[in-house]
């Protein structure tokens, strides 16, 4: 892989502490309440500088395309929200994730301007491609003695401060898969780890060439298998697709899903929880509609009530976060103890079917708008910025991928997730203005 050109255009010295906010904010993940902190924090010192300066000097921070292109990725999250607190089923609901979700935007210009120069790019995503390594082997750990050393650490520190430990002891007695340092009580390490990958194999194929990125891939394969649902299986399948087939072409990278279904193989006949969620996609090749459903977790059943929610409001929805309210009204199945237990459904799992059933036909036409800008942006821009920003717009895809199973992207946890990978890609694909050329000495 080739290195990344650095955007050009100056620096701007009053925003290069940027970086380290953005790698804080991921970093703390483990501990969301501090995450969400260290985010809010940096977005009211963001907005805050901006509006000292009466936003003077933008395009020292950002291009006119970047400042614009991060802002409409956030409207086109944004707005769906708003216009689905119109007729919402829980309107108080809706309307607060709409009205707290403000916050999102300034933070979203400030991870934007943390990948607009050479010297941001080069720490933010190298950073993130470090806390990615980290956090591999942190859980490489777990797998083979049990406990997670971050985790530990973590909740040591936790019962030291406050007397309670970062998870119950209901979630850690029916932990069924590696929770890494996300822990037992949020076990979205595999998921998580394969929307970040890009930034880790990337960094590892451009600095040790096609081993670097062959090692790197296969720990945290390792990971996604043990501790990923198998939603994660098909999202980091895409980011070995398309990170691997430029390094090592076609025949090498057939050989790497080769061995990747050889691991898999393994993994199946010595853990049981491979094995589960193996036998359990099995049934999908029965021609039962019970084993479909029981296959994918009763997701049909999700999916036709999400449908169900489309044809009783088609324009906006049932208001944001509303799903598990109107669930009960247009459950197909009602009556039946579903396979996830007792309870409603809480989102639809599935982007296009969370969007048009909780923002209707209008979000979904919004945030496809989002996407045809964003993949504007990329069509029209040079080599060098395609390069740059191909980490974050691989990550960016794979976790917006449609035909793929999803959390809920109007959560708190990845609706930040994947705002903030929206950004990274926008300020590192249009970064800043170009400087004008210096003018040359005159021969002597």
């Amino acid at each position: 892989m080739t290195p990344i050109p650095p955007p050009a255009g100056s620096e701007a010295p009053g925003w290069r502490w940027a970086p380290h906010w953005v790698l804080a904010f991921v970093a703390l993940w483990p501990m969301p309440g501090y995450a969400e902190g260290v985010m809010v924090v940096g977005a009211l010192i963001a907005i805050v500088r901006l509006l000292m300066a009466r936003f003077r000097g933008g395009k020292a921070l950002l291009s006119p395309q970047a400042w614009a292109l991060t802002t409409v990725l956030f409207a086109a999250y944004w707005l769906p929200e708003v216009f689905s607190t119109v007729g919402a089923v829980d309107p108080g609901r809706s309307a607060r994730e709409a009205v707290v979700d403000i916050r999102y935007l300034p933070f979203l210009w400030l991870v934007a301007a943390s990948v607009a120069d050479s010297r941001g790019l080069r720490i933010t995503l190298g950073g993130m491609a470090v806390i990615v390594a980290v956090w591999t082997l942190d859980a490489l750990v777990e797998g083979l003695f049990g406990t997670s050393p971050l985790f530990w650490g973590l909740d040591v520190a936790k019962q030291l401060v406050s007397g309670r430990p970062m998870c119950s002891a209901e979630d850690v007695a029916a932990l069924d898969r590696l929770g890494g340092v996300l822990g037992p009580c949020n076990l979205k390490m595999g998921v998580v780890l394969a929307s970040l990958s890009p930034f880790l194999l990337y960094a590892a194929g451009r600095r040790f060439g096609s081993a670097g990125w062959i090692a790197a891939a296969a720990a945290v394969g390792v990971i996604v298998l043990l501790a990923g649902s198998r939603a994660s299986w098909v999202t980091y399948a895409l980011v070995l697709l398309f990170s691997g087939w430029r390094l090592l072409g076609w025949k090498r990278l057939l050989l790497v899903f080769a061995a990747g279904a050889a691991v898999l193989a393994a993994l199946t006949a010595f853990s049981p929880q491979v094995r589960e969620r193996v036998e359990r996609t099995a049934q999908a090749l029965t021609a039962d509609e019970s084993g479909v459903d029981m296959a994918l977790s009763g997701r049909t059943r999700i999916w036709g009530s999400a449908v169900c929610m489309v044809g009783e409001s088609p324009v906006n929805g049932v208001g944001v976060r509303g799903f598990r309210k109107a669930f009960d009204d247009c459950d197909p199945a009602a009556g039946e103890v579903p396979v996830w237990g007792d309870g409603p459904a809480l989102h639809a799992h599935q982007i296009v079917l969370e969007v048009a059933s909780e923002t209707g036909v209008l979000g979904l036409l919004l945030w496809l708008a989002g996407a045809a800008m964003a993949w504007r942006a990329w069509r029209y821009a040079d080599a060098a910025a395609r390069e740059r920003a191909r980490p974050a717009m691989l990550a960016l895809a794979v976790t917006v991928f449609p035909f793929n199973t999803h959390l809920a992207f109007y959560s708190t946890f990845w609706g930040g997730l994947t705002l903030l990978l929206a950004a990274l890609y926008a300020g590192s694909l249009l970064g800043r203005p170009e400087r004008p050329p210096e003018a040359e000495p005159a021969a002597a």
